[in-house]
């Protein structure tokens, strides 16, 4: 008999509390042969632990093996650095996203659901986008979605459909059939998908038009709606209003984006007007006299942030209060599902390097490190899913092997190495490269396979110096900022910069000297402790 579970409780023993209903318990009778093979064809496992009982003898290490089961996705991005509880945050990333993505983006393998939840999909697809070639997948995903739709236009929780809770999911779950296949093609460059299913977005934001009076979505005074809020946070409820307002907007925003694109006209000025209308109610109901948002909690700031909801003269105004909440929680995060994917890039574009990298390296709870600090193999569901104190979280729902808060992954690629889209160009045909050091790191490398081929970012500080280098694809070009006080602080392949023949100085620019390079590799130096 084989028994499978995530974790083990205080005396050593199999934990299965939070596997609910699953057995996950495999029967074999033995024939006998000096080999057995036993794999099962109607199920899988996700575990950590398997509980072997029945054998005649003990059980040696080379007794089992077991197999690794997931969509055939090809391997595309890597990611290291000099701390290596973040290399283990990358590792733990990766294995999560294995358990997960068989067949659909299930939520999590273990317990008695792993279902295409379509929140979790919207949060992480970005990562999973550095971390494996998910073209394909998620343009299967997108034919279930659009399958999954609903007569009114909505979408529900969770793709496929089994007839459970048959409803929109509500804002950030349902969005996802906008979010996803945004991204899939700004990270790949294949219109073919937002071709396809236009007529399911306009469907989709159209239901959102009308679900939303006067730009609120969720709006407390007109029911039938439905919204999991932040999910999972912290001691920080934000109101669901502000959350279903701001998706509107997002979504209103995507679907101008998708109009351009396809060049749509009509259809372009209409949803930026619809963003722009949600945006304007946004500020009218969410924000004081003051300038303040009615919500104080972190996810509240974040999304007015990051989904640019603020007049630019509130925006500072907003990012000092996100930092003072973080502060004043003894610099800890309280957000949950909605807001942790967006946290890291909102501090980070307002000036906020410094407080972000503390969240990063932060390893009590609540924060990435404190699982990897426990011994942690893959992403948990909950924050707090086993702490010193209090041991494990409430069985009913408590995954060990849920890829949500894995999405921090697309900030270790995008600032902590430097690999990043161009705003202007899809599938890496134009990239940023942008390392931002801090946090006490001496060195950081990423690699990206592109459409193209390979990009890559990797810098060390050595002797109050920065070596960067950078890997370049063919029929691409990059904009690299390479940390420097001065252009002159910069020299590529020993010689200034600018006298190097396929670099092309651009400007100064928020602490660093910004080149355009072509196809090619790069060997960057830069004083930055020196003046």
């Amino acid at each position: 008999t084989l028994r499978h579970g995530e974790m083990l409780d205080e005396h050593g023993n199999l934990y299965t509390q939070n596997l609910r209903r699953a057995k996950a318990t495999d029967h074999y009778t033995l024939k006998g042969d000096a080999e057995e093979i036993y794999e099962p064809r109607f199920t899988f496992h996700g575990f950590r632990y398997a509980e072997l009982t029945g054998l005649a003898e003990s059980p040696t290490r080379d007794t089992l093996t077991a197999i690794v089961l997931h969509s055939d996705l090809e391997p595309s991005g890597e990611f290291e650095c000099s701390e290596p509880l973040l290399n283990q945050l990358q590792h733990n990333i990766q294995w999560g996203q294995k358990g997960n993505f068989l067949e659909v983006p299930t939520d999590c393998p273990q317990r008695d659901e792993r279902l295409g939840w379509t929140g979790d999909a919207q949060v992480f697809i970005r990562t999973a986008a550095f971390n494996m070639d998910v073209a394909p997948f998620f343009t299967k995903w997108q034919i279930d979605l659009a399958d999954a739709q609903l007569p009114n236009g909505g979408i529900p929780r969770v793709v496929p459909q089994p007839g459970v809770d048959p409803e929109d999911g509500g804002p950030a779950w349902a969005d996802a059939v906008m979010i996803c296949p945004w991204t899939i093609y700004r990270h790949y460059g294949d219109r073919r998908l937002l071709e396809e299913h236009y007529p399911v977005f306009k469907r989709y934001v159209d239901f959102l038009i009308e679900q939303s009076p006067d730009g609120l979505r969720c709006h407390p005074d007109r029911g039938g709606w439905h919204c999991y809020g932040d999910w999972l946070s912290i001691n920080a409820d934000t109101p669901k209003d502000l959350i279903g307002t701001a998706f509107l907007a997002r979504s209103a925003e995507l679907m101008s984006e998708m109009a351009r694109v396809l060049e749509r006209t009509e259809d372009l000025e209409r949803y930026r007007q619809v963003f722009e209308q949600a945006r304007r109610a946004f500020i009218r109901r969410f924000t004081t006299g003051d300038g303040l948002l009615v919500s104080q909690t972190q996810t509240a700031y974040v999304l007015a942030l990051y989904f640019d909801l603020l007049p630019a003269e509130l925006r500072a105004k907003a990012a000092a209060e996100l930092v003072r909440d973080i502060r004043a929680r003894g610099m800890h995060l309280s957000t949950g599902f909605v807001g942790s994917p967006y946290l890291q890039f909102a501090l980070n574009e307002t000036g906020h390097l410094d407080v972000a990298y503390q969240l990063l390296n932060q390893k009590t709870w609540p924060s990435w490190l404190y699982p990897v600090t426990r011994g942690a193999t893959t992403i948990w569901e909950r924050w707090d899913g086993w702490t010193d104190e209090k041991g494990f979280q409430d069985a009913g729902m408590n995954s060990f092997n849920h890829y949500a808060y894995g999405a921090i992954g697309a900030w270790l690629y995008a600032v902590v190495a430097g690999i990043d889209l161009d705003e202007t160009e899809t599938g890496y045909r134009r990239s940023i490269i942008r390392p931002r050091p801090g946090g006490g790191l001496t060195h950081a490398r990423a690699r990206l396979h592109t459409i193209y081929g390979p990009l890559e970012s990797s810098w060390r500080l050595e002797n109050q110096k920065l070596l960067l280098s950078v890997e370049v694809p063919p029929n691409t070009t990059a904009t690299v900022y390479v940390p420097a006080k001065t252009e002159q602080a910069v020299t590529e392949g020993g010689r200034s910069a600018s006298e190097a023949p396929t670099v092309k100085f651009l400007e100064m620019r928020e602490g660093a000297a910004v080149f355009q390079v072509g196809a090619g590799r790069y060997s960057f130096e830069s004083n930055v402790g020196s003046e």
